[in-house]
């Protein structure tokens, strides 16, 4: 997961020195998709499979924050480069994300609270990375590495 968190920040930080259009739609829309993809597994799989071992609280917030960035990628798709705000609704896309990453990776996040829990961290990365693959293809993608 950290992987694709580094993919989808290094692709906003690319979309940053875009001028064209047609490069700023492609771009948005490969990091469109990662971020469907990645928010779909990480609800489907990680996040109810270390309920228990992480704080309540964290986990709440984690599926909100989701909520808000479908929300906004669903603007910015209902939009199309060169329309008003909609750089500007990419940046904030790419604010809100490294927030949201930020709380996942940091000490005592997400991620440091499930490496204690008692679940197969390996087993549950194949699993997530299985269904990341099936969720690429469902939605258009092609196949992740």
């Amino acid at each position: 997961m950290k992987r694709d968190h580094r993919e989808v920040e290094g692709w906003f930080d690319e979309y940053e020195q875009l001028e064209d259009d047609a490069d700023k739609l492609e771009l948005f829309n490969k990091i469109a998709l990662a971020l469907k993809v990645h928010t779909t597994i990480e609800e489907e799989i990680f996040y109810p499979e270390e309920r228990g071992d992480v704080e309540e609280d964290m986990l709440d917030e984690a599926y909100v924050e989701h909520d808000g960035a479908k929300k906004l990628i669903a603007e910015i798709e209902a939009m199309k480069p060169g329309d008003e705000f909609y750089d500007a609704k990419v940046k904030v896309l790419g604010e809100y994300i490294k927030h949201h990453v930020k709380e996942e990776e940091q000490p005592g996040g997400i991620f440091a609270q499930a490496k204690k829990g008692d679940e197969d961290l390996d087993a549950m990365g194949e699993r997530l990375d299985a269904r990341k693959q099936e969720l690429m293809a469902e939605m258009g993608g092609q196949k992740a590495n």
